[in-house]
């Protein structure tokens, strides 16, 4: 298989600091996607060293709502670079753990990301803690966008409050039918411009099966079964800047972002099934 930068472009959050991301080359995009008219999935990051020169490399979830406090989502986190630019949402899940998407950490370094909690906006408020260790799954895949999980651990230890707080890690199997609720920073539209306020929407939950059928026959195989995607409309989904962020049910997170046909364009999105990589997950907590 050829080595595709697919999540090293706008949508995904995660190159190495200082790192300009590489050029796609469409014509071999073209041997493992059917391209045109349906685009390549993307890892949903965004690359924030480009954010001024070009639109593209902007963030919100497509179709949301604006948080209107941080209580609202204590478990949300942001990852951002050494300059305070948010390129990754995260979730809390212990006293110093965050968990979020390989495509965002892979690359970076052990102390390099900085972890923001308290708060739903972006350009203010918020308590920052230093990284001093970074997992990426030993699986993890750049060509096909498996076992897209990581673990991100601080310094310094979250406080518990009304603003901060864990969630479980989701353990049975989710199925179809089911509504959930993601969070983040994306895009709202692809292109589109970097919201303040956090953004959330409610999305439903497809059965791999149907997830797949929805996708394109090349598209498919990328449907892992450690995947879990929803659709609700056209018009609604996770963009440019949601990955490594929290998919929601109750109490538990079940899917992290992970990559999308970019964005609500009437394709699924596509995360990491979190009770799939649960036991990976506590075993390096």
């Amino acid at each position: 298989m050829n080595k595709l930068s697919l999540v090293f472009t706008v949508l995904f959050l995660g190159v190495a600091i200082g790192q300009v991301p590489p050029e796609i080359n469409y014509d071999e995009v073209e041997k493992l996607y059917e391209s045109p008219p349906v685009d390549p999935p993307m890892g949903v990051f965004f690359e924030p060293d480009g954010l001024d020169e070009n639109p593209e490399f902007q963030s919100r979830v497509v179709g949301g709502s604006s948080a209107t406090s941080a209580a609202q989502f204590p478990y949300q986190a942001s990852l951002r670079t050494a300059g305070n630019a948010h390129f990754c949402g995260a979730t809390i899940i212990g006293s110093r753990t965050v968990l979020s998407a390989a495509h965002c950490t892979v690359g970076r370094g052990q102390t390099a990301v900085r972890v923001v909690v308290s708060t739903h906006l972006r350009l203010s408020g918020g308590i920052m803690h230093t990284s001093n260790r970074i997992v990426n799954h030993p699986q993890y895949n750049a060509n096909t966008i498996a076992f897209d999980v990581s673990i991100v651990q601080t310094a310094t230890t979250f406080t518990f409050n009304n603003n901060v707080r864990q969630v479980g890690l989701g353990s049975a199997h989710v199925g179809g039918g089911v509504t959930a609720v993601v969070s983040g920073w994306g895009q709202t539209a692809h292109p589109g411009s970097l919201p303040n306020a956090l953004q959330w929407a409610q999305l439903t939950v497809l059965t791999n099966a149907d997830c797949r059928n929805r996708h394109t026959a090349n598209n498919r195989p990328m449907v892992f079964d450690h995947k879990i995607c929803t659709f609700t409309r056209t018009g609604q989904g996770i963009c440019m800047g949601d990955s490594g962020g929290p998919l929601v049910i109750g109490s538990n997170v079940i899917g992290i972002p992970s990559w999308v046909i970019p964005c609500a364009r009437g394709f699924p999105d596509v995360y990491d099934r979190v009770s799939s990589h649960r036991n990976w997950i506590i075993s390096v907590m």
